[in-house]
């Protein structure tokens, strides 16, 4: 049963974000101390991304799971230097909603970079409906803002898809990882679109 009172999170991102705050506070206090700028950490982010990324394509898909994993906290650490230090911007959450999808993308060519040698099609259409899905996800939201509606539903946002695919290469489970990411990003698609039409329903 939910306590009374308590907060409501609409996504698994929301309530890790949330339970990580009492590591990400204290850490991004004592950057700002030290005189970072969270665009820095964003592209920080990146470049570790595309570091991952690397480690992918050369075939080491254990190491770069677990690699996966412990850098995939910097995507939540630029927000909480950002509030830390009273200097959020609107530019700097569009550099960080954009260089998101950079590094996601980064992820997946690693992936796409390994499997193609391989001759296994099928990952490769598999990762092809991937990256499209998560930019749709993207997507839908961006959009769905843009006409005045707040739309952070969905089963499988950018936290969901990073802790599948590091799970995966973890474990070694590429097509399996990928098939759940396929149909769980395009439901995650299409539970937005239909929450916009819902909310569109209720216009005067």
């Amino acid at each position: 049963m939910e306590r009374a009172g308590a907060k409501r999170y609409e996504t698994l991102t929301d309530w890790l974000r949330a339970q990580a705050g009492g590591i990400l506070t204290p850490l991004a206090q004592w950057l700002g101390k030290l005189g970072f700028h969270p665009n820095t950490i964003t592209l920080l982010g990146l470049g570790l991304a595309v570091a991952v990324a690397a480690v992918i394509a050369s075939g080491r898909l254990t190491l770069a799971g677990v690699l996966l994993i412990l850098t995939s906290w910097m995507d939540a650490l630029d927000g909480a230097l950002a509030r830390a230090t009273n200097s959020k911007s609107r530019f700097g959450a569009f550099l960080d909603s954009t260089l998101d999808r950079l590094s996601e993308g980064a992820l997946l060519c690693g992936l796409l970079v390994w499997a193609l040698p391989r001759g296994s099609m099928l990952e490769v259409y598999l990762i092809f409906g991937v990256l499209l899905g998560s930019v749709m996800v993207s997507y839908t939201r961006a959009r769905a803002e843009g006409v005045g509606y707040q739309c952070k539903v969905g089963l499988f946002t950018r936290v969901e898809r990073v802790l599948v695919l590091a799970l995966g290469l973890l474990l070694n489970w590429i097509r399996p990882m990928l098939i759940v990411m396929v149909v769980l990003t395009w439901i995650t698609v299409l539970q937005r679109v239909w929450y916009v039409y819902r909310e569109s329903r209720q216009d005067p």
